[in-house]
């Protein structure tokens, strides 16, 4: 199954204590590299949401947003820290001895000063955190995983047009190839014939530079292995496996024989027609570039 590197997940999940929201952007990349952007709290959670992750998506650049609230009121407690508060109480004191100031000391004026009186959250049940935290994220990374095969079935359809019309300008090669040495072998005994005119021409020496020529301009093998390539792309696009990494090798190999053919021709036509090979070859790279 061909699925798209791109994609976005989102999923909300909550009950009377908590709510999860968890975010999912994907990006091309050549392995699978998790983000993960979690509140401190959640931390020892990591490990566990990656793994989770990875049961859906394979490859890709994925950043993942979790957003974390707590709604339970008896899970915040305030606190006092008595320390704080007997060392400003010594101060004030001892500034009002000092100065002779009015004692107008009093428990809302201490409670003002920064960090006497604080909250601070309860420790929470991790196990419990994760029994929720696991459905947002596992929600979230089966929507991504939706959108990323809808996706790859557009490229699918989009390469395997391409592919198509790739093997249908092959195969206009082969005939037009068929044709390259008898029609060089005509135009060189009637250039020959023009520049020796009375004598004869040497057959064997004739039979020789066709078969240099030959050897030197035939693309028989080069057709042969880029239709093979063309039915090995049709082949990977219907595997159900993640195929990104072998498809990538395909195109340098299509590539590679599109260049040889290229440098190899010795027909206008034929060399017009692997241009336009290579540039259908370059588009089907771009597609490729997307898939996982």
């Amino acid at each position: 199954m061909i699925k798209s590197m791109t994609g976005f997940g989102r999923a909300m999940v909550d009950d009377e204590k908590r709510s999860f929201l968890v975010e999912m952007r994907g990006v091309n990349h050549r392995y699978l590299d998790l983000n993960i952007r979690m509140p401190k709290s959640l931390m020892p959670l990591e490990d566990r949401v990656r793994k989770l992750i990875s049961r859906y998506i394979f490859r890709g650049k994925i950043d993942v947003f979790i957003t974390y609230r707590n709604h339970a009121k008896e899970d915040t407690v305030i606190r006092v820290n008595e320390n704080l508060a007997r060392g400003y109480v010594d101060i004030l004191r001892g500034l009002k001895d000092e100065f002779s100031l009015l004692d107008d000391l009093s428990v809302s004026l201490v409670s003002r000063f920064p960090d006497v009186v604080f909250t601070e959250e309860k420790e929470e049940n991790i196990e419990d955190i994760w029994n929720l935290l696991e459905q947002a994220v596992d929600e979230a990374s089966r929507k991504m995983l939706e959108m990323k095969i809808i996706e790859g079935e557009a490229l699918k359809t989009d390469m395997l047009s391409k592919s198509r019309e790739i093997i249908s300008m092959v195969e206009r090669i082969k005939e037009k190839d068929k044709k390259v040495i008898p029609q060089y072998k005509e135009r060189l005994e009637n250039r020959i014939k023009e520049l020796l005119e009375t004598i004869p021409v040497d057959e064997s020496r004739l039979a020789l530079e066709i078969a240099l020529y030959t050897d030197k301009s035939s693309i028989g093998e080069e057709v042969t292995r880029l239709l093979s390539h063309m039915e090995q792309l049709e082949q990977f696009l219907e595997e159900k496996e993640a195929v990104g990494r072998k498809l990538d090798f395909l195109a340098q190999e299509m590539n590679r024989e599109a260049n040889t053919m290229a440098s190899k021709s010795v027909d206008i036509e034929i060399t017009s027609i692997v241009l336009l090979i290579k540039n259908e070859i370059e588009k089907i790279r771009e597609q490729m570039q997307n898939i996982e």
